[in-house]
């Protein structure tokens, strides 16, 4: 097999045909094992697990006649060039993150436009110039070594910071200090979804025992441990702090209260759920105190006052509530309701000035309001337009704080707001070169086949003609409690310019209307999310919006999984489909990084008889048929990618390949030294985008003009 899988990559096999402008596309016959697998008596067949071995020349083989296939078919669409300076240009305007204060100072991220990566600035005031503190783009040559993560001493003395690699989620550890801009020898490795919480002289940390040879970017991630580090020393000598031996596949988090008072352990087994345990900082011989049990609600910790926690729950809450607890008298009946459950989604909750800070979600926008701390409210943060606050940033004691604000039409602007004045005054505007008032947003309501209703955002250019013949995008998520909340994405402005319509549908198994909207897709009511975007498709062409000859869906990750479920399941209305590093094998996905995190949502393939039919029922690589014209496809998927490993859609796309007859394009987008999306660099960003949107508008039919 290895002589003629490495052969494949020069000499092509032609199972099918398509054509772009008029040039032939011949794809890779890939090789079919007799590898199979039995579950509760039923045998499933997996010809392509070979190409879950990401380090094996036969995978790398193929991955590169694929992406050969694929930068063909691209390089031959005439107006992807311009596309791509469209991009570059409404890409390079300064962008701002939120100030926030530690110490005596102010920091915050700027890119300056077209940087791979966003810098670290500070300011001894408002009023000083800025210090370049950190800055990620010296790091590697390509932009794509990234800032993972960061975490500002509460002295301001040390700024402690994690690198990514590639987009890997393994993450280094590594401290610099803020004065003298002096890096530290200190360096910690194999940390992967962890913070970086300050306590005296170090911090506390997540981390895994350093993988086998060649498991870093898939082998299950088992056996996730606390440590606390000293500053100056080796990572052999930190200190274990939590674990669990019995439980190898629970994740652990830990965070203190802003003045140390309190440690924190957030314990988790999966995307949703938590137990928490609590140890007063004072007392640290004594071992934790379990306050809330796992893993059936939600438990954070906001703050503490006095010697009672403020805590956000979902306990008997599914729209949120904030209590005061005891911690040496934690049960039930022992809290005070703060903020009762209201019916809107309760986002966050923090502490600033002398007040309460809580966001909520009305309908998939923000509305944000303070209390005083009996839960009085004193009043709104009035806000520009529907839409979503983009990162609060206030202390405890201050009256100035600040915040972010965007939505479809509105380019991120950070606001400067003085708390004792009820006032906002714009910090910084965004410099994009884009005019909100020739665009429209709108929101509006469908049912789903079973009678939901479901909410969907369309953004689209004034003097939109309701003829049934507009290209349309329709984007999707779907999972998780994540919600879909109106901002604005540079990548979708060229689309929107040459008249197509951008649609965001808020599905079911997201968080925007609580968890009983969470959980009814989630599971065996994960067919929900995919009928409420097949009923969003159906409604928008019935509505004379689109057509299916003008329809394009995309999604990432979980939207991925949507993604390739819906053009499996319903062929013939769409006519283009962008999977982006998405879940397409659910019998298996749990064997991989941290795939076993998600069975809280999915469920798994060995658990039950009934959750295997499910799973296999829907699973988009199983459920690919022969003699199928589906839709012109580009799966985008990443060599570093061990969140969702690239298996999954390299099996799918090689699947599809073999069965998929017609005339649509069916090619795999393959991007190296890139992961599952963060931290990725500008230059990868634009060119990936311009990739997409430019096989989405020339088979949508569409001809630009820039």
């Amino acid at each position: 097999m290895t002589k003629y899988l490495i052969l494949m990559a020069i000499t092509l096999v032609s199972l099918s045909t398509v054509y772009s402008q008029n040039k032939e596309i011949k794809y890779p016959e890939t090789f079919k094992g007799e590898v199979s697998d039995v579950y509760f008596g039923t045998t499933v067949y997996d010809p392509y697990r070979w190409l879950e071995d990401d380090n094996s020349q036969e995978t790398a083989a193929w991955v590169e006649a694929q992406n050969t296939i694929t930068n063909d078919y691209l390089n031959d669409i005439e107006f992807r060039p311009a596309l791509k300076a469209r991009f570059e240009k409404i890409w390079n305007y300064p962008k701002l993150g939120v100030p926030f204060k530690k110490g005596d100072n102010y920091f915050f991220f700027k890119n300056d436009g077209m940087q791979n990566q966003s810098v670290l600035f500070m300011r001894n005031s408002l009023e000083d110039e800025s210090i370049m503190l950190l800055d990620p783009n010296n790091l590697s040559t390509d932009g794509t070594i990234a800032l993972g993560g960061m975490s500002v001493s509460p002295d301001a003395k040390y700024l402690g910071y994690s690198i990514s690699r590639g987009g890997s989620d393994w993450n280094e550890i590594c401290v610099m200090e803020i004065e003298s801009r002096q890096m530290l020898k200190d360096s910690i490795h194999w940390v992967k979804f962890s913070g970086i919480s300050w306590y005296k002289n170090g911090f506390y940390y997540s981390a895994y025992d350093a993988p086998a040879e060649g498991q870093a970017l898939s082998g299950s991630n088992r056996f996730h441990k606390i440590f606390y580090h000293t500053l100056g020393t080796n990572q052999s000598d930190d200190k274990l702090v939590f674990e669990d031996k019995e439980n190898p596949l629970r994740n652990f988090y830990a965070y203190l209260t802003e003045d140390q008072e309190y440690l924190f352990v957030s314990e988790s087994e999966s995307t949703s759920g938590n137990a928490l345990y609590v140890k007063k900082t004072s007392e640290m011989e004594k071992p934790f105190q379990k306050i809330a049990e796992g893993f059936e609600f939600e438990y954070s910790v906001v703050d503490h006052l006095g010697d009672q926690l403020l805590i956000v729950t979902t306990d008997n809450a599914p729209l949120k509530k904030l209590v005061l607890v005891d911690p040496l008298k934690p049960a039930k009946e022992n809290w005070k309701t703060i903020l009762a459950e209201s019916d809107k989604v309760m986002e966050s909750v923090s502490l600033v000035g002398n007040r309460i800070y809580a966001e909520y979600l009305a309908d998939a926008n923000t509305k944000a309001y303070f209390f005083d701390y009996e839960g009085n409210m004193i009043n709104e943060l009035r806000l520009p337009t529907l839409g979503t606050v983009a990162g609060f940033s206030g202390e405890k004691g201050e009256n100035i704080a600040f915040y972010g604000f965007t939505s479809f039409t509105f380019p991120t602007t950070i606001y400067k707001y003085d708390l004792t004045k009820d006032e906002s005054v714009v910090y910084t505007a965004s410099g994009v070169d884009f005019t909100p008032e020739n665009f429209v947003t709108e929101q509006l309501f469908f049912t789903s086949k079973d009678g939901a209703k479901i909410p969907m955002f369309l953004v689209y250019k004034k003097g939109l003609v309701k003829n049934g013949d507009n290209p349309l995008l329709l984007y999707g998520y779907g999972g998780f409690n994540v919600s879909l909340t109106p901002a604005f994405g540079i990548s979708r402005i060229p689309f929107i310019e040459q008249g197509g319509i951008y649609v965001s549908v808020n599905l079911r198994g997201g968080g925007e209307y609580g968890e009983s909207w969470h959980q009814s897709g989630t599971k065996l009511n994960k067919q929900n999310v995919f009928d409420d975007f097949i009923g969003a498709a159906e409604y928008l062409i019935a509505e004379k919006y689109t057509n299916p000859s003008k329809l394009a869906i995309m999604g990432g990750s979980n939207g991925g999984l949507l993604v390739g479920a819906c053009m499996i399941q319903r062929p013939e209305l769409f006519k283009v489909a962008i999977p982006i590093v998405g879940v397409m094998d659910m019998l298996r996905y749990q064997n991989f990084t941290i795939g076993w995190a998600w069975a809280g949502d999915y469920g798994r393939s060995d658990e039950s008889e009934e959750m295997f039919k499910y799973l296999s029922g829907y699973s988009p690589l199983h459920n690919i048929k022969p003699g199928i014209n589906y839709p012109a496809t580009m799966a985008i998927t990443a060599d570093h990618d061990d969140r969702v490993v690239p298996a999954h859609t390299f099996k799918f796309m090689a699947e599809l390949q073999s069965k998929h007859r017609g005339n649509h394009p069916v090619i795999v987008r393959i991007e190296t030294k890139a992961g599952h999306g963060a931290g990725k660099p500008t230059a990868k960003v634009i060119e990936e985008n311009t990739d997409m949107y430019s096989f989405i508008m020339f088979n949508l039919g569409m001809k630009p003009t820039f």
